[in-house]
């Protein structure tokens, strides 16, 4: 990781980490979380904390994940042509969109710039947005899209938000969306121990088949 990658990295662990899990980060040698040649000690610490929240190994596909986000956030020249496409996969008879994990942020891109219609709009009549495993929840990820503390993720009044989300899942913190967006449906599941960030397990949800067929999840 350069510099500014492990700045974004740092800051997404301190918005996720409690107060209790950094103490306990504090005691531990810096050995205990994969080897600390790779990242620094200020990282690896928060690592810690993160990894006695939520054991399993997820720290470094939290890591992995968080690197992506900021890849697309990023470099506007690439963020442009990853909307292009996925805008371009669009029919005019498609009216659901659903985004898991960085597909909820390219997901919500799209509708925020208005590069997909809405319903009653020319093109594409979007009418439902189906996020799952989303990092919008995570402040850093906002702060690095523009969207200041305090201020609300909110779409076309239109269309239909339904947010899908696992209380275990590491990527995300657990968190969902109720507090930062406004006219949003949360929808609580369970994915299992296994892999809680899993898109399959996400995409089998009855919540995402509910939002799909137009019903309440």
């Amino acid at each position: 990781m350069d510099p500014a990658e492990e700045d974004f990295v740092a800051e997404a662990f301190a918005d996720l980490v409690r107060p209790e899990d950094v103490a306990f980060a504090r005691t531990q040698p810096l050995g205990t979380l994969g080897p600390p040649k790779m990242w620094s000690p200020r990282l690896t610490r928060l690592a810690i904390a993160y990894d006695r929240r939520f054991p399993g190994g997820g720290v470094q596909f939290l890591v992995r994940r968080l690197r992506e986000v900021r890849h697309y956030l990023t470099k506007p020249v690439l963020a442009a042509e990853v909307r292009a496409f996925v805008r371009d996969g669009f029919t005019p008879e498609a009216g659901v969109v659903i985004g898991h994990s960085l597909g909820s942020v390219i997901a919500y891109d799209l509708l925020r710039r208005e590069e997909l219609g809405v319903v009653g709009t020319p093109g594409p009549g979007l009418h439902t947005l189906v996020t799952c495993g989303s990092p919008l929840g995570i402040p850093a990820v906002r702060r690095l899209m523009g969207i200041t503390d305090g201020t609300f993720l909110q779409l076309d009044p239109l269309i239909r938000w339904v947010n899908v989300y696992d209380p275990d899942d590491f990527i995300t913190g657990g968190v969902n969306l109720a507090a930062v967006a406004r006219g949003i449906t949360e929808a609580p599941v369970n994915n299992g121990i296994g892999d809680p960030h899993s898109a399959l397990r996400y995409l089998r949800s009855v919540p995402v088949a509910r939002a799909v067929a137009g019903d309440r999840p």
